[in-house]
């Protein structure tokens, strides 16, 4: 499954800058997987910290291979050292563990989450142990598919405002100028600025200061 948008996104950002239009005319529709299960979401990001996309997807592997299902119950069924054998650290398996804990007890009541405001959701995400505020809006983005989420905390997003619209620093006053300008379809956007950021559009370039080597 793909995060889901369309003509309307579309020709709402086109409108709204000229800059943006003809990085979307150039790079066409962007597929990208999403994962609409919210507890394997929390679990898939909590593994995949400081790891590789293929680390991470043969750890998630061997979890389903060893537990037969991921879920509060099988995981709360297995010793941390059994968890940290499938490729993680300590330190992650204890986390996935503790949010296994607080979902079994109701402490954090996954329906609630998709019911509640963006804001809502990333302080009741980003307070589980293991997930940041950047990672709780990658879990809005790619798993809840909210279409309004734009991350300031993310260095490939603010690359990509620089490479297309020629800055040399992205402080938190011109994010949010950017932020006002493709709301409420900043998910969509956001897609395009790390496509750009990953070399979509290989004439673009980085206008950030190099760094004088001493």
């Amino acid at each position: 499954m793909y995060f889901a948008y369309g003509e309307n996104e579309i020709s709402y950002l086109k409108s709204k800058d000229e800059k943006l239009a003809e990085v979307i005319e150039k790079i066409g529709m962007i597929e990208r997987e999403t994962d609409t299960d919210l507890f394997s979401s929390v679990i898939h990001h909590i593994i995949g910290q400081q790891i590789s996309t293929k680390a991470q997807a043969t750890i998630w592997q061997r979890m389903q291979e060893g537990l037969g299902e991921v879920n509060a119950e099988t995981i709360l069924a297995t010793d941390i050292s059994k968890l940290q054998s499938y490729g993680m650290t300590f330190r992650k398996a204890e986390y996935i563990t503790d949010f296994a804990e607080k979902v079994h007890n109701g402490t954090c009541n996954l329906d609630a989450v998709w019911q509640m405001s963006d804001e809502e959701a990333i302080r009741e995400l980003s307070g589980l142990k293991g997930i940041g505020v950047w990672t709780a809006e990658m879990i809005l983005l790619f798993c809840m598919q909210r279409p309004d989420i734009f991350s300031y905390d993310d260095l490939a997003i603010q690359r990509g405002l620089r490479m297309v619209y020629h800055h040399r620093k992205i402080d938190r006053k011109l994010f949010e100028k950017y932020r006002r300008r493709f709301s409420p379809y900043c998910s969509v956007a956001s897609l395009y600025l790390w496509a750009v950021s990953g070399g979509a559009i290989p004439e673009m370039k980085d206008y950030k200061p190099k760094t004088s080597k001493k």
